[in-house]
């Protein structure tokens, strides 16, 4: 009964919304899933991003899971790259796929070239799937043998088909202070993605993709030469779903390793508190997190959530001179 009602109320959840998209908690993690402006914004040759999350294993036994992988990088002041990612949940296999090709412009604001502004975009296409075969429906239900679902009786749902596809259109504006020797290091972006507002339906309905909005906000404090907190917000809009969160990352340099300790922890909309830990080593970031439920369904799932992992490299044979460097995040 306790799968049966998370279930059901993730059901209510995504019908109010219509569509949700895709879902991180490390979400400044994955560059160019946050902000198409971040495209290329880093120092070194190219980078590359992995992202995995799997969430609800313990009340579902197909677990819902999202995969990214992410290639950039900076030509002069511009940003190139491209994001791969996939979603996957529930009994059905309902599965999203989505392939975008990013492009980000950064132009300095001051003599100095402290204050940045950089402008990105992205378009691609997105492609989800279901087997509807596998499901069961309410007129399906049948009193013979005790009750239960027969899937030989007709469901009366008229699909018109199994994938539907769609085109992306989403753009990106990212400020950033980039003065390496300085105490604060502030930044501020507003993304938006599903632009062109599609149509998708596996009935042939009018039923659109509502636009996503991000605004998210922090500053780096460099405490010491060797110890930093990052304060950071995120707010996202999609139609009447709204996200909030509220977090703080914390590194600490051991120079004996030439490395960076990571933690940090992240509270969302009394739905969810994140605690995450990782490593910094020269080219190399690794990070993994886990969310523990703190929302009505608590006693349902026991207070375990999801949990994710992100590997970053970067490239860099030399360090050249007038870089854009990157948002201290």
């Amino acid at each position: 009964m306790n799968r049966f009602l998370i279930i059901l109320i993730a059901l209510i959840s995504l019908g109010k919304v219509k569509a949700q998209d895709f879902h991180l908690s490390m979400y400044d993690a994955a560059p160019l899933f946050l902000n198409p402006a971040m495209t290329g914004v880093f120092e070194g040759d190219w980078r590359v991003h992995t992202h995995y999350r799997t969430q609800w294993k313990t009340v579902n036994f197909k677990p819902y899971t999202t995969g990214a992988v992410s290639f950039d990088l900076p030509v002069k002041k511009w940003g190139f790259g491209a994001q791969i990612m996939n979603y996957r949940a529930g009994i059905g296999n309902y599965n999203a796929f989505q392939a975008l090709i990013s492009g980000a412009y950064t132009v300095p604001i001051d003599a100095n070239k402290f204050h940045n502004l950089s402008m990105g975009t992205q378009f691609g296409w997105t492609q989800k799937s279901i087997e509807y075969q596998l499901h069961t429906f309410d007129n399906q239900y049948t009193t013979a043998n005790g009750g239960g679902f027969d899937q030989s009786i007709n469901s009366q749902e008229y699909f018109t088909g199994q994938s539907v596809g769609v085109p992306d259109l989403n753009a990106g504006l990212l400020y950033y202070y980039s003065k390496q020797e300085s105490k604060i290091n502030p930044f501020l972006g507003i993304s938006a993605f599903n632009l062109l507002t599609p149509t998708e339906s596996f009935f042939a309905g009018p039923n659109k993709l509502p636009i996503r909005i991000y605004v998210h906000a922090g500053t780096r404090v460099n405490i010491t030469e060797h110890f930093f907190v990052l304060p950071k917000v995120l707010i996202m809009q999609q139609e009447s779903f709204r996200e909030q969160t509220l977090a703080i990352d914390a590194g600490l340099y051991l120079k004996e390793v030439e490395m960076y300790l990571l933690a940090g922890s992240i509270f969302r909309n009394k739905d969810a508190l994140v605690l995450s830990l990782g490593a910094r080593r020269k080219n190399y970031i690794a990070k993994i997190a886990y969310d523990f439920n703190v929302s009505t369904l608590q006693p349902s799932t026991s207070g375990r959530g999801g949990f994710e992992v992100s590997f970053t490299y970067m490239k860099q044979k030399y360090k050249p001179k007038g870089a854009k460097i990157c948002p201290r995040l």
